[in-house]
């Protein structure tokens, strides 16, 4: 295994894969808050010269977290499906982004070898793609999954529904969730980000939803997104639960942080399993953000890219029905501003749809990061051109009690339209019945939330 390149007559050497991977990364204030980054464009174009010479054998044989300190690791390396990774082990990590984008190469092709991939090497392809790049296998690399309806299909868009309250008021949270539904959001999720974590709110909440969605026939799913083990407690207390949420980290240490482990998300996948409210099979709801790890000092010299696939090999564990990067949330100091919340949104979804996951995305920002409305429309685009799960839909793209900018429910119909997108069949189905679509177009009752009773 060599780990140097000579460019322009100097030499590189490094000392990792590990640092290898770091330094040919994309910019990223992240990165360089770790002290991690190369430290100019040549030493990166090096870092991906001997990155693109690596086997994945090589990626496989060298986690950036050893295999004795990380159960994530353990878990990626005991469950890998053998037969996928010998197809594909041989290949460099350039001959790997070259058959990617082979045009021979389809989407159930992807899919065939999804289970062979550790976290390592998807990331590594990804620092050798441009966003084109990136984008076109995100198209490619279709993954559908079913629980109250059916997502990932080809030319479908979902969305996630948020009506998040600041006091967790019921009625405010349906007024925001009709609102909604009423300019055709919510076929992924109708999810409510809670101000008060506690089984009794959760309870409370999802029995309004439940209560909205089945009075009005609308072929959803409702999901609280309080901690794993207040989910739990809200199960025993009979709660109708038709997805289970919980946060990622890219490492052991990341999730200990978030108060999880695989034995903990092993246990309340058996009780959802027993006790969801949805059709299935899939019933689980993950969200990542690049930096988590570096967030809680538990990144072990890793790059965020490369971490935040390694929440993707933990995720592939639940074979979960949504799965979304939180892409500008954490802040500035992970993701400076527009070009690498961008180019951060467009990896995270490659990386995932790449390892079989249904992979949506939050586009979005903090108000003291340096991106703009303009650019944040972009990304939506662009994502739903790269064949995106689902987006968020939010009141004017303002959430208040997140205090956040990300997509509205407005922007939903609109990209839609643009890039001649529907909702999941069956909500499709149910905004025409309810007079809100008439086909790609708006219906007679579009924007009419006093339809939905």
């Amino acid at each position: 295994m060599r780990l140097a390149a000579t460019i322009r007559g100097t030499s590189y050497r490094f000392a990792s894969v590990t640092e290898v991977l770091a330094k040919a990364n994309p910019p990223k204030s992240g990165d360089d808050q770790a002290g991690i980054s190369a430290k100019d464009a040549v030493e990166r174009v090096a870092a991906r010269a001997a990155l693109s010479e690596l086997t994945l054998a090589d990626l496989r044989e060298n986690p950036v977290i050893p295999y004795e300190v990380d159960e994530l690791t353990r878990q990626v390396e005991d469950n890998l499906h053998d037969p996928s990774y010998r197809a594909i082990s041989h290949l460099t990590v350039g001959q790997f982004r070259e058959w990617l984008l082979e045009s021979t190469t389809t989407g159930s092709t992807i899919r065939s070898i999804s289970r062979g991939l550790t976290p390592e090497m998807v990331a590594a392809a990804s620092k050798l793609m441009s966003n084109m790049d990136l984008m076109t296998i995100g198209s490619k690399a279709e993954v559908v999954v079913r629980a109250n309806s059916t997502l990932g299909l080809s030319g479908r868009m979902s969305s996630r529904l948020q009506p998040n309250h600041p006091r967790d008021d019921v009625q405010g949270i349906l007024a925001s969730a009709r609102e909604g539904l009423s300019f055709g959001c919510g076929d992924a999720v109708i999810g409510v980000n809670p101000a008060t974590d506690s089984a009794e709110s959760t309870v409370e909440i999802l029995r309004a939803l439940g209560d909205l969605t089945t009075r009005n026939g609308i072929p959803t799913q409702n999901c609280v997104l309080s901690h794993v083990t207040v989910q739990m407690r809200a199960l025993e207390l009979g709660c109708p639960m038709d997805l289970m949420f919980q946060s990622f980290s890219g490492s052991q240490a990341g999730n200990e942080a978030f108060g999880i482990s695989i034995a903990l998300m092993d246990e309340a996948y058996a009780i959802m399993k027993e006790k969801t409210s949805n059709r299935g099979p899939n019933f689980m709801y993950f969200e990542t953000g690049q930096g988590s790890a570096l967030s809680s000092n538990a990144h072990h010299g890793a790059d965020q890219v490369t971490l935040e696939a390694r929440c993707y090999g933990f995720a592939r564990r639940y074979d979960p029905f949504l799965v979304n990067t939180v892409v500008g949330f954490i802040g500035p100091e992970y993701l400076e501003g527009g070009s690498q919340i961008t180019r951060a949104a467009l990896e995270d979804h490659f990386m995932g749809k790449l390892m079989g996951l249904p992979m949506g995305c939050d586009a979005c920002f903090t108000y003291h990061a340096d991106m703009n409305q303009d650019e944040l429309e972009s990304l939506e685009v662009l994502l739903a051109a790269a064949g995106v799960s689902f987006l968020m839909a939010l009141p004017v793209g303002d959430d208040i009690m997140l205090n956040y900018q990300s997509s509205s429910f407005h922007d939903i119909p609109s990209v839609r339209r643009l890039l001649q997108k529907r909702p999941t069949p069956e909500f499709d189905a149910w905004l025409a019945d309810a007079g809100i679509m008439d086909g790609d177009r708006p219906g007679e009752r579009f924007g009419h939330a006093e339809v939905i009773r």
